[in-house]
């Protein structure tokens, strides 16, 4: 429980600092979200009335208060383009992009698991070596490169996945996992090269401890001892890593969206940029920054559940 309440302090004071500077360097872009509310014809008493009404005339941290508050009660403000309230503008699209994070994760780790156990246990063979030289390619491939390629491979020439159309996933799940198999796999493409080659690594350190000669001596399996003894201390690093990609995930999300015109978080963000909608930029980026931090917080949690030295370590602390 010290252990728990640390952490709990530490990510109330991170997600403060987080909050604060993504809204400060929101307010620091060119551009006046006044002048796009306002509109083209908007005259200049409408003008400081339209400051007044959005708070643009109070200091920054009284703004950051107010809008604070207002987060806290969900209410995120409302576009200025279309008036729609950011609140409802992200629930509608979240789930697309979590969805794509997810999906993307679970081809990654599934494919890279059995790939990094197998190197592991054939060290230096031909295998181990091709899967190296494969894995360096994959993590030098651009994703919106891997998303052209793959487009042009499996939609336009075999003509096995669409290219934007999206199934509901309540509506069809069979569907919606087939429509969003081209975004994850593009998306998981260099993570599962990441990961492959960080198991991999853990695991031939792992098989050479002492505890895994002894396991080997008393006559267990080998695949006893890579599977119980072996893969869980190796696979600390693993966990750790996949919080800490969740940023450069979610930044991948991004593109790929755009690139497969999803209805996503990413698509939302970038053309609200485009038309200099700052304020459901600012959401959305708040949003992630928020995510980002509490997924690493989890991250932190499940390492020290995984191994207990840690926790009785850091709570000592």
């Amino acid at each position: 429980m010290r252990f728990v309440r640390k952490r709990v302090i530490q990510l109330v004071l991170v997600l403060f600092f987080v909050t604060f500077l993504s809204f400060f360097m929101i307010n620091l872009l060119p551009g006046d979200p006044a002048r796009v509310v306002c509109g083209i014809s908007c005259d200049q008493k409408a003008y400081e009335q339209t400051r007044k009404d959005l708070g643009l005339d109070k200091p920054i941290i009284v703004r950051y208060g107010i809008w604070l508050k207002d987060m806290a009660t969900g209410d995120m403000g409302k576009s200025a383009t279309n008036q729609q309230p950011v609140s409802t503008a992200i629930s509608q699209r979240l789930p697309v992009t979590l969805e794509l994070l997810i999906y993307s994760e679970i081809i990654a780790l599934v494919l890279a698991i059995p790939m990094a156990i197998l190197a592991a246990q054939r060290a230096g063979s031909v295998f181990d070596r091709a899967s190296t030289t494969v894995a360096f390619g994959m993590l030098s491939v651009p994703d919106f490169v891997v998303g052209i390629l793959l487009i042009l491979i499996f939609a336009v020439n075999l003509g096995w996945f669409p290219v934007t159309r999206q199934v509901g996933f309540f509506t069809d799940p069979i569907g919606n996992l087939h429509d969003m198999f081209l975004p994850a796999l593009t998306l998981a493409f260099g993570e599962m090269a990441v990961y492959m080659r960080l198991l991999r690594t853990d695991l031939i350190s792992t098989l050479q401890e002492d505890y895994i000669t002894m396991a080997k001596a008393k006559g267990i399996t080998s695949r006893r001892v890579l599977l119980r003894h072996a893969f869980r201390p190796s696979s600390f690093s693993l966990i750790t890593v996949i919080g800490l990609d969740i940023g450069r995930l979610i930044g991948g999300a991004f593109i790929v969206e755009i690139l497969f015109a999803l209805n996503g978080m990413g698509s939302y963000i970038v053309t609200s940029i485009f038309s200099r909608d700052y304020i459901p930029v600012q959401g959305g980026v708040v949003l992630v920054a928020v995510a980002y931090v509490l997924i690493n917080f989890v991250i932190d949690m499940l390492y020290a559940v995984i191994d207990p030295r840690i926790r009785h370590a850091r709570a000592l602390a």
